[in-house]
């Protein structure tokens, strides 16, 4: 994997950690994600409506992806309704990698060597030593199962985008697709909170849109390296947005132990080299 690639996808997991930070800060929750939803959706009305489209067998994968997309927001927000950020998210995330490999052996014949998959196991460890004091406290069996939902729910939408998009022949047009019909999940959102809506400040508002916005560029450029390198590895270096999101708690809101943090970090930094120099 080039150094470029590798500095694109840390970009994006840095991007994903700033949007997290701001869902992280949000009284309500649910409702953000609905305005992060939005801030997909109206860059993504503007692209769709000046580029072509994407190759028609790519739009399945789309329409795929929206799908599992509702999903993932469904699962977060009932995790975050049963269970801390701090516990959830480390959950979700940390299985991702791991499943992403898997799948992409299974279904798209991708086979990762084995310093590769040393990387990806020093990623999940950094991932989950960033929030051991958290999980060490313990984690309800509801909020355990749909933090479990969310991440086999980003695990697939990670792989249907990395299909789709190679067959897209135009990422940009396939990048555009998938951030405007997050339309769905806003129109669920905002009609489930329908009676708050109209009492949600605009500051909430303009946050919950900046965040959409800084989401889908990060998915973005996630989407551009799948073109690049395989699609495990790909996810595996973009679930360092966890460290990201650690030192942006440490740093800002004075959030947790930077012993333990560094620490995490230097292990997700050993595996960032192992996978790099791997593929």
């Amino acid at each position: 994997m080039t150094p470029f690639v590798i500095a694109i996808i840390l970009s994006a997991a840095m991007l994903h950690a700033v949007w997290n930070a701001i869902v992280k800060t949000a009284v309500d929750r649910t409702t953000t994600l609905g305005l992060v939803a939005l801030g997909h959706v109206i860059p993504g009305a503007v692209m769709v409506a000046v580029l072509p489209l994407p190759e028609l067998q790519s739009l399945w994968y789309v329409a795929l992806s929206t799908v599992v997309h509702f999903g993932y927001f469904y699962m977060l927000g009932r995790a975050y309704q049963h269970g801390d950020l701090s516990v959830v998210y480390p959950i979700a995330r940390g299985i991702v990698p791991a499943l992403v490999g898997l799948w992409a052996m299974i279904f798209v014949g991708e086979v990762l060597p084995l310093q590769a998959w040393l990387g990806i196991g020093l990623i999940g460890l950094g991932i989950q030593l960033s929030s051991w004091k958290a999980l060490r406290s313990g984690v309800g069996r509801t909020a355990l199962w749909y933090a479990l939902g969310t991440g086999v729910c980003i695990s697939i939408y990670s792989l249907v985008d990395g299909v789709g998009v190679r067959l897209s022949g135009n990422t940009l047009s396939y990048w555009a697709w998938g951030a405007f019909l997050h339309l769905f999940v806003t129109i669920f959102v905002f009609w489930r909170k329908r009676d708050a809506l109209p009492t949600v400040p605009m500051r909430v508002w303009a946050l919950g849109i900046a965040g959409g916005l800084v989401s889908m560029c990060a998915y973005g450029l996630v989407l551009f390296a799948k073109n690049f390198a395989p699609l495990g590895a790909v996810s595996a270096l973009r679930e360092t947005s966890v460290i990201f999101a650690a030192l942006i708690g440490f740093v800002f809101l004075k959030e947790g132990n930077w012993k333990r943090r560094l620490g995490a970090a230097v292990l997700m930094a050993g595996g960032v080299a192992l996978i790099g120099t791997a593929v």
